[in-house]
């Protein structure tokens, strides 16, 4: 079993295609296309669904496809002769996080370590699981409920968020029974729903958005109220652009969590981001 024909299967996976992974690793499709024959001759069974021009895993793929990653793995751990951490880092990290927490961590850890390649990934929260097992991401920044954890990953919570109930400011008339909800994380919403109806607040219409930034901005207006994390709307509730409730604590609130794949080697590169945002997430609040 050659270590190439595992490179080009981890990379059509990555890319979504045979042509797109030839050009990202300069081969022709052609050699592409054998790589994968060869392989799935030599373990007896079809790795790839080829659906008119769509390729998708098979079953066997999926199950095999883990094992593939781990052996790649080793072999560039193999290779490393020294601490010093370099190569590439993924990193999947929530939007709220990535806004407010992250861009300054980020400045820090590439002027500490320029010989780190950083990837910075929108997380998928319906499938956080399957970014690990396909290489997609390293470890992940990413904000859930406080009794959040998935099997196959160290989950560690770094802080307990203080949530908020946020309004439009004094001058601006508010559009009553209006809420507003995040799409992109089921946890919030989740959170929020528990709120009013410990709260029996009455709703009459409900509007889901993708960006906590929209959300914002819409409150402002005065579409309607939101719940989001107090660090994520500190600096309007300053400037009074937005008006705050805090959430009680005995309520359920949202955290945020360090998670990375429990088989995962964590490399130099990863080992120092980890200690960097520990260090950072001490004066989180």
């Amino acid at each position: 079993m050659e270590l190439r024909h595992l490179i080009t299967l981890k990379t059509i996976v990555e890319k979504g295609g045979f042509k797109k992974a030839a050009e990202h690793l300069g081969y022709a499709q052609s050699s592409v296309t054998t790589h994968i024959k060869d392989l799935e001759e030599e373990i007896g069974k079809p790795i790839f669904d080829r659906l008119g021009k769509k390729v998708v895993l098979t079953h066997y793929g999926q199950q095999f496809l883990p094992y593939a990653l781990k052996i790649i793995e080793l072999y560039h751990q193999a290779l490393t002769t020294d601490d010093e951490p370099a190569g590439d880092l993924r990193i999947g990290i929530s939007e709220s996080l990535m806004i407010c927490r992250v861009p300054a961590l980020l400045v820090e850890y590439r002027k500490l370590y320029p010989k780190v390649s950083l990837s910075i990934k929108s997380l998928d929260y319906q499938d956080i699981g399957s970014s690990f097992q396909t290489g997609e991401i390293d470890f992940a920044l990413i904000m859930e409920k406080d009794s959040w954890e998935v099997a196959e990953l160290c989950c560690e919570r770094l802080i307990r968020e203080k949530m908020v109930i946020i309004s439009p400011p004094l001058d601006q008339q508010l559009e009553q029974g209006a809420v507003l909800y995040s799409e992109r994380s089921c946890s919030y919403k989740a959170v929020f729903k528990d709120y009013i109806d410990f709260k029996q607040m009455e709703v009459k219409d409900s509007l889901e958005f993708q960006s906590i930034e929209a959300i914002k901005q819409c409150v402002r207006n005065g579409l309607g109220i939101s719940m989001v994390p107090y660090f994520s709307v500190k600096e309007e509730i300053a400037s009074q652009k937005l008006r705050a409730q805090e959430v009680g604590t005995e309520r359920p609130a949202i955290s945020t969590y360090l998670a990375y794949h429990k088989d995962k080697w964590l490399s130099p590169a990863m080992s120092s981001m980890i200690s960097l945002i520990k260090s950072h997430a001490q004066n989180w609040s």
